[in-house]
């Protein structure tokens, strides 16, 4: 089926079912016992940061075969035209072949230190008397940085205490293009582009998957995504009305719960640790847009109501992809 025909029909069969003969609900990944999956975490590692390079993302880097880097190798090798999904042979040699080292060692650098604020609090009420929502700790902000984890960042430096990085110190990261907080533009509203404004998101709500697709139907990224509250999911055919860095939230405790405005809010301040993240891309649909988020693990777990949720890392990419005017399908 061609997606012509999907998006016309709002038929959505994202990646992991096309060219299959049937759809597949809920496709969370190959059997264990699958012998075309490979089993050393070097490849593993190799290969996930290979499709994070090339945007069919992997969730979080972590040497690790998940429910995300098997979507990734999926949705790689639909948009490259390679017949059988489902075979990693032509992921793992280009994996070899583009990357060459997974690690880099990074120097925490003086600079970041005023992204960091221990003593941010969790509670929004208490957050409203803070300018930026920070990282709490200087794990944290290394760890989104290179796309993954604590618990992974302490795994490859098994000799440093990473709850006590400081400037100067030296640790081992995944070797991917990092995600420079500190290059983040304060409140840049992007505007329509020619060529961007024309690209589609397909929000594929069951699969937890968002890709883009140009105006020739040509897959150009997937990422996965946290797609809300089943009851809230804005299903339908929108459009990027807005899109912009850095913003606030109207924290709203019965918005996010029910759905509906409630009397008590609190406007939060913008940083990485706001609940929207970095980017804001606002949909024709009041009150819903595609963002990032404060919390990348929670990255394919239905949290919020009705937004969709991508990772700092892979929501800063959202600019290069799409723009105002681009037409966002939900289903």
């Amino acid at each position: 089926m061609l997606l012509r025909s999907l998006i016309q029909s709002s038929t959505l069969l994202l990646v992991l079912m096309a060219g299959a003969a049937a759809a597949l609900a809920q496709d969370l990944g190959p059997a264990k016992n699958d012998p075309s999956v490979p089993k050393d975490p070097d490849t593993i590692l190799r290969i996930q940061i290979f499709l994070d390079r090339q945007l069919f993302c992997p969730g979080k880097i972590d040497g690790a075969i998940g429910e995300f880097t098997y979507k990734g190798v999926v949705n790689y090798n639909y948009s490259h035209g390679i017949k059988d999904v489902y075979d990693w042979t032509e992921v793992i040699e280009a994996a070899y072949r583009q990357v060459p080292v997974l690690f880099a060692a990074h120097k925490v650098s003086e600079t970041l230190l005023p992204f960091v604020d221990e003593k941010l609090p969790q509670k929004p009420e208490e957050q409203v008397a803070f300018k930026y929502m920070s990282y709490r700790s200087m794990a944290e902000l290394i760890a989104e940085r290179f796309h993954t984890d604590e618990t992974y960042l302490a795994k490859i430096n098994p000799k440093k205490n990473i709850n006590a990085l400081k400037p100067g110190d030296l640790v081992y990261v995944p070797n991917v293009k990092p995600f420079r907080v500190e290059d983040v533009p304060k409140s840049k509203a992007f505007k329509e582009d020619p060529v961007l404004s024309r690209n589609t998101v397909v929000i594929d709500t069951s699969e937890r998957m968002g890709a883009v697709y140009d105006s020739k139907e040509r897959m150009l990224a997937a990422f996965p995504i946290t797609p809300g509250k089943p009851q809230f999911i804005p299903v339908g055919d929108w459009k990027i009305v807005t899109m912009v860095t850095t913003p606030t939230f109207r924290w709203d405790k019965k918005f996010l719960e029910e759905g509906q405005r409630g009397d008590t809010a609190y406007q939060l301040p913008p940083g990485p640790n706001s609940p929207v993240g970095i980017l804001w891309s606002g949909l024709s649909k009041s009150g819903i847009g595609l963002h990032g988020t404060s919390s990348p693990r929670t990255i394919g777990r239905a949290q919020s109501a009705g937004c969709v949720r991508f990772s700092n890392w892979d929501a800063i990419r959202l600019p290069f992809l799409v723009r105002p005017g681009s037409k966002v399908i939900v289903r």
